[in-house]
Protein backbone atom coordinates (compact mmCIF):
# COMPACT_ATOMS: atom_id res chain seq x y z
CA UNK A 1 0.00 0.00 0.00
CA UNK A 2 1.23 3.25 -1.15
CA UNK A 3 2.09 6.45 1.78
CA UNK A 4 -0.80 8.45 0.51
CA UNK A 5 -3.52 5.60 0.80
CA UNK A 6 -2.33 5.29 4.42
CA UNK A 7 -2.60 8.73 5.04
CA UNK A 8 -6.20 8.68 3.66
CA UNK A 9 -7.23 5.70 5.46
CA UNK A 10 -5.83 7.42 9.01
CA UNK A 11 -7.17 10.76 8.27
CA UNK A 12 -10.82 8.44 7.37
CA UNK A 13 -10.51 6.72 10.41
CA UNK A 14 -9.83 9.71 12.78
CA UNK A 15 -12.62 11.80 10.55
CA UNK A 16 -15.02 9.11 11.57
CA UNK A 17 -13.82 8.32 15.25
CA UNK A 18 -14.42 12.13 15.87
CA UNK A 19 -17.77 11.85 14.21
CA UNK A 20 -18.72 8.72 16.38
CA UNK A 21 -17.23 10.63 19.32
CA UNK A 22 -19.75 13.61 18.83
CA UNK A 23 -22.70 11.69 18.04
CA UNK A 24 -22.64 10.26 21.05
CA UNK A 25 -24.87 11.95 24.07
CA UNK A 26 -23.22 13.80 26.54
CA UNK A 27 -25.22 11.75 29.45
CA UNK A 28 -26.59 8.08 29.79
CA UNK A 29 -29.47 7.95 32.04
CA UNK A 30 -28.83 5.17 33.76
CA UNK A 31 -32.23 3.72 35.24
CA UNK A 32 -31.13 0.91 37.42
CA UNK A 33 -31.95 0.40 40.91
CA UNK A 34 -28.95 -0.09 42.51
CA UNK A 35 -28.08 -2.64 44.76
CA UNK A 36 -26.19 -1.63 48.17
CA UNK A 37 -23.80 -4.87 49.32
CA UNK A 38 -22.40 -4.72 52.48
CA UNK A 39 -18.93 -3.06 52.14
CA UNK A 40 -15.95 -4.20 53.43
CA UNK A 41 -14.30 -1.73 56.01
CA UNK A 42 -11.57 -0.71 53.07
CA UNK A 43 -14.69 -0.25 51.09
CA UNK A 44 -16.62 1.38 53.63
CA UNK A 45 -13.88 4.05 54.22
CA UNK A 46 -13.54 4.84 50.33
CA UNK A 47 -16.80 4.86 50.25
CA UNK A 48 -17.19 7.82 52.88
CA UNK A 49 -14.49 9.58 51.07
CA UNK A 50 -16.25 9.43 47.33
CA UNK A 51 -19.25 10.71 49.13
CA UNK A 52 -17.38 13.97 50.18
CA UNK A 53 -15.79 13.92 46.70
CA UNK A 54 -16.58 12.47 43.95
CA UNK A 55 -20.31 11.82 44.44
CA UNK A 56 -20.49 15.65 43.08
CA UNK A 57 -19.80 14.19 39.56
CA UNK A 58 -20.67 10.48 39.93
CA UNK A 59 -23.74 10.75 42.20
CA UNK A 60 -23.83 9.43 45.51
CA UNK A 61 -24.73 5.68 44.34
CA UNK A 62 -21.95 5.92 40.92
CA UNK A 63 -25.27 6.22 38.77
CA UNK A 64 -23.40 9.70 37.03
CA UNK A 65 -24.96 13.02 37.18
CA UNK A 66 -25.38 16.02 34.58
CA UNK A 67 -21.58 16.66 35.37
CA UNK A 68 -19.90 13.13 35.56
CA UNK A 69 -20.78 9.51 34.06
CA UNK A 70 -21.94 6.65 35.95
CA UNK A 71 -19.05 4.43 37.06
CA UNK A 72 -22.19 1.42 37.32
CA UNK A 73 -21.57 0.94 33.85
CA UNK A 74 -19.56 -1.78 31.39
CA UNK A 75 -17.78 1.07 30.18
CA UNK A 76 -15.32 1.26 33.73
CA UNK A 77 -15.29 -2.58 34.20
CA UNK A 78 -12.28 -3.78 35.77
CA UNK A 79 -11.35 -6.01 32.16
CA UNK A 80 -11.70 -2.56 30.43
CA UNK A 81 -10.54 0.37 33.04
CA UNK A 82 -8.04 -1.59 35.66
CA UNK A 83 -7.70 -0.12 39.12
CA UNK A 84 -4.68 1.84 38.20
CA UNK A 85 -6.82 3.97 35.46
CA UNK A 86 -9.04 4.49 38.19
CA UNK A 87 -5.67 5.38 40.20
CA UNK A 88 -4.51 7.70 37.50
CA UNK A 89 -7.50 9.40 36.65
CA UNK A 90 -7.76 10.55 40.09
CA UNK A 91 -4.44 11.59 40.38
CA UNK A 92 -4.15 13.42 37.03
CA UNK A 93 -7.23 14.03 35.33
CA UNK A 94 -8.22 12.11 32.44
CA UNK A 95 -9.22 13.57 28.99
CA UNK A 96 -12.66 12.69 27.99
CA UNK A 97 -13.09 9.74 25.66
CA UNK A 98 -16.09 7.68 26.48
CA UNK A 99 -18.43 10.42 26.96
CA UNK A 100 -19.30 14.02 26.03
CA UNK A 101 -18.86 15.55 29.98
CA UNK A 102 -15.88 16.88 29.37
CA UNK A 103 -11.98 16.23 30.65
CA UNK A 104 -12.42 14.96 34.39
CA UNK A 105 -9.43 17.19 35.96
CA UNK A 106 -7.03 15.55 38.79
CA UNK A 107 -8.04 15.53 42.16
CA UNK A 108 -5.43 17.28 44.41
CA UNK A 109 -7.63 17.20 47.68
CA UNK A 110 -7.55 13.42 47.43
CA UNK A 111 -5.14 12.17 49.96
CA UNK A 112 -3.20 9.05 47.90
CA UNK A 113 -3.65 6.49 50.86
CA UNK A 114 -7.77 7.55 50.25
CA UNK A 115 -6.99 6.50 46.32
CA UNK A 116 -7.37 2.57 46.54
CA UNK A 117 -10.30 2.76 49.42
CA UNK A 118 -12.05 4.45 46.67
CA UNK A 119 -11.04 1.75 43.75
CA UNK A 120 -12.30 -0.83 46.70
CA UNK A 121 -15.90 1.14 46.83
CA UNK A 122 -15.74 1.39 43.50
CA UNK A 123 -15.11 -2.22 42.37
CA UNK A 124 -17.69 -3.46 45.41
CA UNK A 125 -20.35 -1.51 43.96
CA UNK A 126 -20.06 -2.69 40.38
CA UNK A 127 -19.92 -6.02 41.54
CA UNK A 128 -22.99 -6.23 43.40
CA UNK A 129 -24.43 -4.11 40.30
CA UNK A 130 -23.22 -6.80 37.51
CA UNK A 131 -20.46 -4.98 35.95
CA UNK A 132 -17.95 -7.62 36.42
Amino acid sequence: MNKALSWVLVIAAIGGGYAWLSSRPAKVPVTIEVVQPVLSAEAQRGEAVFQGTCAACHGAELTGTETGPPLIHVAYRSAFHANYAITLAIENGVVAHHWRFGNMPAQPDIAKADIEPIVTYIREMQQANGVR
